[in-house]
């Protein structure tokens, strides 16, 4: 059954709002908004509060964001959620049939081939980066492991890109650089920690992870996500284009908030994410999002010993654990979630999954560098998952970054990426 509801006119001038609750097999009829399907086989997970999903985007959207989007996947039900626009210019409404930019998401990509190569053992999770690697890191105590948990020490290039939001986008929007070039930056800038120290979150690490996957396989990161990831579980939304610019077919635009407030916003749509690249340069839609999180913890596309691997925790602030790649949310209702965020100038995103993998969310605001909304979005985890409308505050939930990166700037043990 399909449950919709379309509201026109809100402080958006010509915002769209709908609300979709539908199984996955089928789809007929018509109800009230946020009508929504109790499967009693979801275990212990709460019923998820769908309205209360659609509220967060409300909010969201209110606090800056043209638009926002959310999918949920609940066993044999899917719910979608949209409001406001697309485009900005054209006031195209925004759609969960959009693609979008996925900023630190992509790491769980990069996490998973890794983790398949040491299934094929070409690859030891404590081995020295530099066995594979020669000479590209300073201490040859600098481990596999260590660079996927982010505790490397090696520090973030990208505080330093962009100290300054819009002018450190729009001198690095065009450019192309070398994965070589992005680590040089880092190591000319002290360490962070010791290797295996305590988890700081740096961009630098996942650049290590693709110098890894390209050397170990002889192919590009774009060869072997496709390869490994998207063409096994048919993602037609996602992309790895880089160092092209656009994104491919139907899309949402992307925008950036400038460090004054007031100012207008920037559209940063098209960009090379070249600083980034197998740290944040994927592609996808919140069905494929969803879809490859469930197939990860479902244990489709790794050994179950891997994926034990990948789930070995480190602390990394608040309510949050980190692991190989993979992040940990603790709920205010004793759940767990595991996914990951991501922000890229434009766009912010979160996309988590329950420890099966069978109740997965991916929400999408298309702005970015704004502490409020990125705070509003981690809420659609609490409806998603627990079921009722998240706690309120009169602080943040979640310590956000400053400035626009992929992951927070300082301090580190707080980082969001």
């Amino acid at each position: 059954m399909v449950s919709a509801t379309v509201v026109r006119g809100t402080a958006m001038a010509t915002a769209l709002v709908a609300l979709l609750t539908v199984p996955a097999h089928a789809v007929s009829g018509a109800g009230k908004p946020g009508a929504t399907k109790v499967d009693a086989r979801a275990g212990a997970l709460p019923a998820p509060d769908v309205t209360g999903v659609w509220n967060v985007l409300r909010t969201a959207q209110r606090q800056g964001a043209p638009g926002a989007i959310a999918r949920l996947d609940d066993r044999d039900s899917v719910h979608w959620a949209a409001v406001g626009v697309a485009d900005r210019r054209t006031r195209r409404a925004i759609s969960n049939a959009d693609r979008f930019r996925i900023g630190s998401v992509t790491k769980v990509f990069s996490a998973v081939v890794l983790l398949q190569l040491a299934d094929e053992k070409k690859l030891k999770l404590d081995a020295p980066v530099n066995r594979y690697l020669p000479g590209l890191l300073p201490d040859d105590r600098i481990t596999v492991r260590h660079v996927l948990s982010h505790r490397s020490g090696l520090y973030d290039y990208s505080n330093d890109m962009f100290a300054r939001t819009v002018p450190g986008f729009e001198a690095v929007r065009g450019k192309v650089f070398t994965y070589r070039q992005l680590v040089n930056r880092s190591l000319s800038k002290p360490r962070t920690t010791g290797p295996g120290g305590a988890y700081s979150y740096s961009n630098t690490n996942f650049v290590v992870a693709g110098m890894l996957i390209e050397k170990l396989t002889g192919h590009s990161v774009r060869t072997e996500y496709q390869n490994r990831i998207i063409k096994p579980l048919g993602l037609g939304d996602t992309f790895y284009v880089h160092p092209g610019k656009k994104i491919p077919g139907r899309h949402t635009r992307g925008y950036l908030t400038p460090d004054a407030a007031g100012a207008a916003l920037v559209d940063a749509t098209e960009q090379t994410v070249s600083w980034a690249q197998s740290a944040g340069a994927v592609i996808s839609s919140t069905r494929d999002l969803n879809t490859f999180l469930s197939a990860l913890l479902g244990g489709r596309l790794t050994s179950r010993a891997q994926l034990a691997q990948m789930q070995r925790w480190v602390p990394a602030g608040g309510t949050q654990a980190y692991g190989l790649g993979l992040r940990r949310r603790d709920l205010s209702c004793g759940v767990s979630v595991y996914g990951h965020t991501g922000a890229v100038q434009g766009y912010y995103t979160y996309a988590f999954a329950s420890k099966d993998g069978k109740r997965s969310l991916a929400a999408l605001a298309n702005a970015s560098n704004n502490g409020a909304l990125h705070n509003t979005m981690l809420t659609t985890l609490e409806s998603a998952f627990c079921g009722k409308p998240a706690k309120k505050s009169g602080r943040a939930t979640t310590p956000v970054e400053r400035h626009e990166v992929i992951a927070a700037g300082n301090p580190p043990a707080t980082d969001e990426g």
